[in-house]
């Protein structure tokens, strides 16, 4: 994106220009690459009533024509997968490598869509459970819940946006849409793509707009569901003002990963480097606590010093960059002042340096109390602090010590202790040989405790976005 560009919002499936009132800065030089439009509390209200008008063509809509829109994003998305990766490289900060690996699953996401679309599936109960049900007959099948409201959080721009679009589609929901006002653009051209479609009018809309501008998409009654990704604070904020509408949130996390004595030292390096400081460490499951067990502590902490000084921080259009700039500079001077409070504390800073307006190196500390906001809070930035456990039980204790419960890593090679962490981590996925961070986009996927409520992934998706009707025949004959 070398030159600055206007986009229109979508309002009920057509796009709208009533004013160019969001710019969008590139992240890493902070060049306005783009002007949006901005959405107002009349358009909002004018989204959802659209929406609502579409609930009926929606419900009605065929499951192969649904899976027929899904199929043309995809392959849209393929053919667009070049110009989507520049867009995401400008407007997140994010390295040009993992902008198109980010591509590659929002193309991942919309294909498991379209097969979850034709298989929505119900169940033949046997009612004559005793002689008072005998000529009895049940059975039950998912139907949509009706308009939906999404809020998508600026660090996966498309990729967590089609989370919540992809199986509204699939299911038969129409919605709105509040992308991350700092990086709209993903969600903007995926609704580009969803205008080439058939779908209804007011089927979607997507309207970036200020946050004290989209209390409509909260507590709106005409809403049915209200998924949001994004912080903790906010999240739980939501869920109180919500009403009676059905809440999902995917909130934050510090998650930690357990390294055990038997572990292949190197590919647990080569595992955890990608786990903390991928995309400059901004995604919820990004390794933040790193416990390692006395044993290998040493060498696998030098290993670790030696790996992270070696990646690449600069221009995320680079295909060397590693680490690109964080969001904003208010966010690295934040991750900054907390690596600084631990330094004051007694920590040791193993690598890394001060920051240089949004971009901070990536930083690896030890000896860090454990009450300090590093080790408690979640820091959504390049930055991941090391401790040594001598007893794997007290280690899976230290993981859980923790308000959020999002996912857990542990490397292991023993069975029973893989077991042990499945059943006593609280957390919503355990990944064992492999980090946290890791996610594949079908799996279900969300958190315990201060994580969340309800899971992403499709096919669990399509459930939240979904309830269950229930029909009883009774055959009088059968008396």
């Amino acid at each position: 994106m070398s030159e600055t560009q206007f986009r229109p919002y979508f309002l009920a499936g057509q796009p709208e220009a009533p004013n160019g009132d969001l710019a969008v800065a590139d992240k890493y030089t902070g060049d306005t690459v783009a002007t949006v439009a901005l959405a107002d509390a009349a358009a909002i209200d004018r989204a959802i009533a659209a929406a609502d008008e579409a609930t009926e063509p929606m419900r009605r809509m065929p499951a192969y024509q649904r899976q027929e829109v899904l199929q043309h994003c995809v392959r849209r998305f393929e053919e667009r997968s070049g110009e989507l990766a520049d867009m995401l490289c400008a407007e997140a900060g994010k390295p040009i490598k993992d902008s198109r690996g980010e591509v590659s699953r929002l193309i991942d996401t919309f294909k498991i869509a379209a097969e979850e679309a034709v298989r929505i599936t119900g169940e033949v109960l046997d009612m004559e459970i005793s002689p008072r049900a005998r000529g009895y007959r049940g059975m039950w099948k998912r139907v949509p819940v009706g308009a939906c409201s999404f809020i998508s959080p600026f660090n996966f721009p498309l990729n967590l946006a089609a989370h919540k679009i992809a199986p509204a589609i699939a299911a038969g929901c129409p919605f709105v849409l509040k992308p991350a006002s700092r990086t709209p653009l993903g969600a903007l051209a995926i609704g580009e793509v969803l205008a080439e479609t058939d779908l209804p009018r007011g089927a979607f809309s997507i309207l970036p707009c200020h946050r004290d501008g989209a209390d409509l998409f909260t507590t709106d009654e005409r809403l049915k569901l209200l998924s949001f990704t994004g912080s903790p604070e906010v999240g739980w904020d939501l869920k109180a003002r919500a009403g009676k509408k059905k809440v999902v949130l995917e909130l934050g996390g510090n998650a930690a990963c357990i390294v055990d004595e038997d572990a292949d030292l190197d590919d647990a390096v080569a595992r955890l480097i990608v786990g903390a400081f991928y995309q400059s460490g901004q995604s919820c499951i990004g390794v933040q606590r790193i416990l390692i067990h006395e044993k290998i502590y040493d060498e696998l902490r030098d290993k670790l010093v030696a790996a992270t000084e070696k990646l690449v921080a600069g221009d995320p259009r680079d295909e060397e960059t590693f680490i690109g700039p964080m969001i904003s500079e208010g966010e690295a001077k934040r991750l900054d002042g907390w690596i600084q409070e631990a330094l004051k504390a007694g920590a040791t800073r193993l690598c890394g340096r001060d920051r240089d307006g949004a971009m901070l190196p990536a930083t690896l500390l030890e000896n860090v109390p454990d009450d300090l906001s590093v080790c408690t809070e979640e820091a959504f930035g390049p930055v991941a602090v090391l401790s040594k456990f001598s007893d794997f039980t007290a280690a899976l204790r230290q993981t859980n010590a923790s308000r959020f419960g999002l996912q857990a890593g542990v490397f292991t090679r023993d069975l029973y202790k893989a077991q042990q962490a499945w059943d006593e981590l609280e957390v919503g996925g355990v990944v064992i040989g492999d980090v946290p961070s890791w996610r594949v986009d079908h799996m279900p996927y969300g958190g315990v405790k201060d994580s969340g409520l309800g899971r992403e992934g499709i096919r669990w998706a399509i459930e939240d976005m979904t309830e269950v009707r229930l029909l009883v025949i009774r055959d009088p004959a059968a008396r």
